[in-house]
């Protein structure tokens, strides 16, 4: 099989020949919580077994929880699958791990590489000099900065669940900051790609709509002509 090679390979399409969401298994996300959310917002996930299943994905989730050092398992096979998705005009979603990972990198690995669509380079919470605890665990709150398909029915100020020690930078692609010592991105939105820092599938309602949005959004996406998008 080619892949990650974490986990047995399981079929990837429907009986029409197309999955509507590819939820990606290189080791390091917890699956089992996503997959719950998602089935009870009724979408279909399934786990990709090759890169080459990606060209049926009508949507792309890469989860994550650790080190930024366990990317380095989405080699370059996965990569160019993942981008060239992207390219095409499929939604991309990244979790935690996964959204530091649309970044060019991190500070935590600086020898291995992101996926590179969105600019910047994620770094490690200063927790304001040591008066807060790093990593950043529990419930705090999305400040909204700009229109988010994402966060469409999410309100401004809603508390989500986060658990991490490194964050992404605030940039254009920001549509939503949260401050714990600092001001960092806990969500990005550019395009058809997307990120949360947080745990979507552990923030109730909030997290609940933005799974629901994000489906929503690769539904709308099979059958429609590709778009390709500007890195930023």
């Amino acid at each position: 099989m080619e892949g990650p090679g974490f986990s047995p390979a399981r079929s990837t399409r429907s009986a029409t020949g197309i999955i509507m969401l590819a939820l990606i298994d290189y080791g390091a996300g917890n699956l089992t919580s996503v997959r719950k959310a998602f089935a009870a917002i009724g979408a279909e996930i399934e786990t990709p077994a090759t890169p080459q299943d990606l060209t049926h994905a009508t949507g792309i989730i890469v989860p994550g929880v650790g080190h930024f050092a366990a990317t380095g398992a989405l080699a370059e096979a996965w990569r160019s699958a993942v981008a060239d998705a992207v390219q095409a005009g499929t939604p991309l979603l990244g979790i935690c791990l996964g959204m530091q990972w649309l970044f060019d990198g991190s500070t935590e690995a600086p020898d291995v590489s992101g996926l590179g669509v969105l600019a910047g380079t994620c770094t490690r919470l200063g927790g304001n000099g040591g008066a807060l605890k790093v990593p950043h665990v529990g419930w705090n709150a999305l400040d909204r900065r700009g229109p988010s398909r994402l966060l469409d029915g999410v309100a401004d100020g809603a508390y989500v669940y986060f658990t991490h020690a490194y964050a992404a930078p605030v940039t254009d692609a920001a549509v939503a900051v949260t401050d714990y010592g600092e001001t960092f991105a806990s969500v990005v939105e550019r395009g058809t790609v997307m990120g949360a820092q947080f745990h979507p599938e552990k923030s109730g309602e909030a997290g609940l709509q933005m799974l629901r949005n994000f489906a929503a959004i690769a539904h709308a996406r099979r059958g429609a002509p590709g778009a390709a998008m500007e890195r930023g």
